[in-house]
């Protein structure tokens, strides 16, 4: 998965790679969805915004009010803006649920781009043009906007800030993505990417877009980020604290599902690793971060234990962070997908990492004087050292072989 971020307005006019620039570009077919729950209030205006907002893109935008089981007077404006604009259409559905109705008005689309705004309108509407734009042109395949990149003008209430910006961290860590706003109500994505995404989607509440970005992210698609201003709706309806909880119990969910299938509907086995050369500089970067953290932690600990349990407590701790920031930054595995399995074959480079140590101990063990524990060190870390250039191997060719397999197949198609 390849993320890019960029702020919306700030996006020119983007050429597809192998699309000669003298082509008229032709005209993209857009289905705008709208999901709402008794709007009445502010549907007519949100919707005249937004065509006011579509008629002057180069796509050709419809807009579908996908109403969410309202009992208010929602359906009969809805009905009637459905009547008096041809470019608008009226969708209903007899259950609530805002991914429930995404999935059904996506499913049966035909455009070539489906996407998504809340009714609020909270989000600039002009972000439409370029989202729609990288994903016309090959360069995306999933497009969104956020609210938590730097230098953006967010008007919204501390709980809510300090509660998404909590959630996205939970995310990364929970299920090892990468995009940085998962609630923005605002997305668009192409239509074969919907095709391949929404069977596999189980949500159909406000988790369905925590679950169709990681599903497209596991899956080796590309989302590209455009961060947008942004205002908060004071008469928002959503239960902030029981949608964080229902997102937690989602998490929760998708993780022990994707476990349980051994990751076979994720595509995994698609995602193309990093190059060679892109992995040696991570390692590199890696291995420095490492061999830093055992430093620290082994001079920390012979100032309580012996020298070999300091080193055998250091290098079990550096290991593990190792193969960690290894399996996400070097071969590119964000999936949690068999992470156990490779933190037990990481472990057991540890024997090797240990055996070169415990020789720097033995070399080392006569040293004597003030500087004892520095010249201690620096042959442990050197012993250190040369034991990264055999864990790099065993981690490309053993604990992460199928990314380095997958990597070797992307550079014989590219």
């Amino acid at each position: 998965m390849r993320q890019h971020s960029i702020p919306w307005d700030q996006a020119g006019p983007l050429a597809h790679p192998f699309t000669a620039t003298h082509d008229a570009p032709t005209s993209t077919n857009v289905d705008l969805v709208v999901p709402v729950y008794n709007e009445e209030a502010s549907l007519a205006t949100s919707v005249a915004t937004l065509l006011r907002a579509t008629s002057e893109g180069d796509s050709h935008v419809t807009i579908i009010i996908a109403d969410n089981a309202s009992t208010d007077a929602t359906p009969t404006i809805a009905e009637a803006l459905a009547e008096k604009h041809p470019d608008v259409r009226y969708v209903r559905l007899e259950q609530k649920g805002r991914g429930r109705a995404l999935s059904k008005v996506w499913s049966a689309s035909d455009a070539d781009v489906v996407a998504y705004t809340d009714v609020d309108l909270a989000t600039d509407i002009r972000a439409l043009d370029p989202m729609v734009e990288v994903i016309r042109s090959g360069i995306a395949d999933v497009a969104i906007a956020s609210r938590l990149l730097p230098g953006l003008d967010i008007s919204r209430g501390v709980k809510r800030e300090v509660i998404s910006r909590c959630y996205n961290r939970l995310l990364r860590l929970s299920l090892g993505v990468g995009y940085s706003d998962a609630q923005c109500g605002f997305k668009a994505m192409s239509a074969e990417a919907a095709k391949k995404l929404l069977p596999l989607v189980e949500d159909t509440a406000w988790f369905f877009d925590t679950e169709l970005l990681t599903r497209a992210e596991w899956a080796g698609l590309r989302i590209h980020e455009f961060g947008t201003d942004w205002v908060d709706d004071p008469d928002s309806s959503v239960d902030v604290l029981a949608t964080a909880w229902a997102d937690v119990k989602g998490i929760h969910r998708l993780r022990r599902t994707i476990l349980r299938s051994g990751g076979q509907t994720l595509g995994i086995d698609d995602v193309p690793a990093p190059n060679t050369g892109a992995q040696i500089l991570h390692f590199i970067d890696v291995g420095i971060v490492s061999t830093l953290l055992y430093a620290v932690l082994f001079l920390f600990g012979v100032q309580m234990f012996s020298p070999a349990v300091a080193n055998l407590g250091a290098l079990l701790i550096s290991t593990v962070a190792n193969t960690g920031l290894n399996r996400r930054h070097t071969f590119g595995v964000r999936s949690p997908h068999h992470g156990l399995a490779a933190q037990i074959k990481g472990l057991a480079s540890f024997a090797l990492c240990l055996g070169f140590t415990s020789a720097g101990l033995a070399i080392s063990a006569n040293f004597t004087g003030p500087l004892a524990s520095v010249g201690t060190l620096a042959v442990l870390t050197s012993a250190n050292l040369l034991a990264t250039i055999v864990r790099f191997v065993l981690l490309r060719t053993w604990v992460f072989a199928i990314g380095a397999h997958h990597n070797s197949r992307s550079a014989h198609h590219g």
